[in-house]
């Protein structure tokens, strides 16, 4: 049975672009109360303002997911104008591609596990607890299929987002008898900014995805809304890609060939 998202307070990390940002205008449509959170404060009050110029109600609030005091300012601020978070949206995230011993240690090693999985494990710890009290609540987070299959080039990103996967099991089965529902969504290529802060490494014009195979920002936000609507553990997008991850994790002999093949090739 579908559920109503009229009047619900839905906090988005990430908000400022790609799945975040056409997710809040989805949401804001289903009636919905939108707290936007990101680094990026004009581009957030920009989405309020279009948000709001449709009728809609937003609220821009910035934050660093890797600060753990900016996150719990960002949560009680919204308590305070709304009094309830109903849906938390984990969105935040982004991946620096290369082969290992070309990542920098700081920028492209720890700056990603902070933000995709320590700075989520951070903003779940902080809203979690007016969950419980309420009873009820859905936390929603964004991975990705490198949550199942992880290929060359993409090995602290596979990492991190792995971590989300059994971040997110894990909860839901702590946390569902109190009455909250926790949900993993693991999206393939999609056309987003994520591509334009992978890093400039010497094999990424060879490893771009051909455009059939992505889908658009707006079609994974539209599942987004459907996740909320009608709550699941998961989603794999597309619905295809249950496919590589089957031969992945049923025949890892011959995804490993596949892929070590593409190593060879290009890894100098």
């Amino acid at each position: 049975m579908s559920e109503s998202l009229k009047n619900k307070v839905v906090l988005i990390t990430g908000a400022s672009s790609g799945f975040g940002a056409d997710a809040a205008h989805l949401f804001a449509r289903e009636g919905a109360k939108v707290v936007l959170a990101a680094r990026r404060l004009d581009r957030l009050q920009k989405l309020v303002d279009k948000i709001q110029a449709r009728g809609g109600e937003a609220l821009a609030i910035p934050v660093d997911v890797v600060n753990l005091d900016e996150i719990k300012l960002m949560v009680q601020s919204t308590l305070d104008f709304y009094g309830q978070i109903d849906i938390l949206f984990n969105n935040a995230g982004f991946g620096r591609l290369d082969w290992l011993e070309n990542l920098d240690m700081e920028r492209d090693i720890k700056t990603q596990i902070s933000v995709n999985l320590t700075g989520l494990i951070q903003m779940t710890q902080a809203v979690l607890p007016h969950m419980i009290e309420r009873g009820e609540g859905h936390i929603i987070n964004m991975a990705s299929v490198a949550s199942f299959t992880a290929a060359p080039l993409y090995s602290v990103y596979a990492a991190t987002k792995f971590g989300v996967r059994g971040f997110t099991n894990a909860l839901r089965r702590e946390v569902r008898h109190l009455g909250i529902r926790v949900s993993g969504i693991y999206p393939g290529p999609a056309t987003t900014e994520f591509g334009d802060h992978t890093g400039d490494y010497s094999v990424k014009s060879k490893i771009s995805s051909p455009e059939w195979v992505n889908m658009t920002s707006e079609f994974v936000a539209e599942k987004v809304i459907q996740m909320a609507k009608r709550p699941r553990r998961s989603m794999i997008l597309p619905w295809w890609f249950g496919l590589v991850i089957f031969l992945d994790t049923h025949f890892p002999h011959i995804s490993d060939w596949i892929q070590i093949q593409f190593s060879k090739k290009y890894h100098s």
